[in-house]
């Protein structure tokens, strides 16, 4: 009774509460986005083996975000997250060009399945600020030979 007068009071006058979830293939950025999202800090990580799950707030919204590991073994259990889910954030590494199809399947099959039909998308277009510096790592490269 309590969780629902709760609920209640927090529709009407504070917080609301949504679950989302952020996948994408490993080595995309995930968990250094969540991080910067909850602490405001660029933090140094490792590969995601599972999840990390934070609350993030934003005005009177609070944001649980559910960070899942994107190693191919771990792809499968994706689904797993899906229920109840309000919103997904899908990662997607702007400098891997190789493997940017694989993303897309991912993406494709994530947006198909049924529960996460109602689900808000957004496409999070990571490590751009990198593309210029790679440019010009390669050009200073190309200009010594």
């Amino acid at each position: 009774m309590g969780q629902a007068f709760r609920k209640l009071f927090d529709t009407f006058f504070g917080n609301s509460e949504m679950r989302v979830v952020m996948l994408g293939l490993d080595a995309a950025g995930k968990t250094t986005i969540l991080y910067k999202l909850h602490i405001g800090e660029v933090l140094s990580t490792v590969p995601t083996i599972g999840f990390n799950v934070e609350k993030v707030q934003y005005k009177n919204v609070i944001f649980t975000v559910w960070d899942v590991g994107g190693q191919e073994k771990l792809r499968p259990l994706w689904r797993h997250y899906f229920n109840n889910t309000d919103g997904l954030i899908y990662v997607v590494d702007s400098l891997d060009r190789e493997r940017i199809g694989k993303a897309r399947q991912e993406f494709q099959a994530i947006i198909r399945d049924p529960f996460m039909l109602n689900a808000v998308i957004l496409v999070f277009a990571n490590k751009q600020d990198m593309v210029s510096l790679s440019y010009q790592l390669a050009c200073a490269s190309t200009n010594r030979n």
